[in-house]
């Protein structure tokens, strides 16, 4: 994929769970094979707008622009189709089937999906519990799943809300590790991010949320110049 091609436009988008207005002219873009980290804090906006990404807020306005196609007004299932794959902070792993049930559950929406054999081979706990139940998992493991799930499914777009809470270092480093591998496979990522430790190294770009908008922007090499204004907007 080349780098520089617009995969992700948001332009002034809205988003609304009943009366709550909680974004407020949401602007950014993302380049095919780039990794972009969402930041900001706890209730700013950052969930919201992968799921309004996706279809799953009440109501959305603006332009949602997903591979040169219009999303703004297709619901969920259509949307997944244009190449998205979400993997949600709550995980949602069906604990009565095996890891490798959880695996092949979602459906293929494109081609070029990965392999079982080249899950396994980047997640290799994963293999190791594949007859487990899902119930049966670690945190860590059922984060990897989560994670894993949605490289069968062909998505090019892959955003991933807080995959590093609340596990141990060494699940991190190998979710670390994961997500440079797809990079280099030339995946575009928007991760929401609360470890800056976690999402400083790997990504190329950074936004800023607060109170539902985007009020700083940078690159990663802006990033040493821009750790004021991130301690005082995130305490960081």
């Amino acid at each position: 994929m080349d780098k520089g091609v617009e995969f992700l436009r948001l332009i002034d988008v809205h988003a609304f769970y009943g009366e709550s207005h909680i974004l407020h002219g949401i602007d950014l873009t993302v380049n095919r094979g780039e990794v972009v980290t969402l930041l900001g804090r706890n209730g700013a906006g950052r969930t919201t707008t992968l799921k309004a990404i996706l279809g799953l807020v009440g109501r959305r306005t603006g332009s949602i622009m997903i591979n040169g196609r219009q999303a703004v007004d297709l619901p969920p299932h259509r949307i997944a189709h244009l190449g998205l794959g979400y993997c949600p902070e709550e995980r949602g792993i069906f604990a009565s089937l095996s890891c490798e049930e959880n695996l092949m559950l979602p459906p293929v929406v494109a081609s070029g999906g990965m392999s079982l054999d080249e899950i396994y081979e980047m997640f290799p706990n994963l293999e190791e519990r594949r007859n487990s139940p899902g119930g049966r998992l670690s945190g860590g493991e059922q984060q990897m799943l989560s994670v894993a799930r949605i490289l069968r499914t062909g998505a090019k777009l892959l955003l991933l809300d807080e995959i590093s809470e609340g596990l141990a270092p060494v699940i991190v480093q190998a979710l670390g590790r994961a997500i440079r591998t797809l990079r280099g496979k030339g995946m575009t990522i928007v991760m929401v991010e609360q470890n800056f430790r976690f999402a400083a190294p790997l990504a190329d770009r950074f936004y800023v949320i607060e109170h539902g908008r985007v009020i700083e922007t940078f690159a990663a090499a802006e990033l040493e110049a821009r750790k004021g204004m991130l301690h005082e907007v995130l305490g960081i």
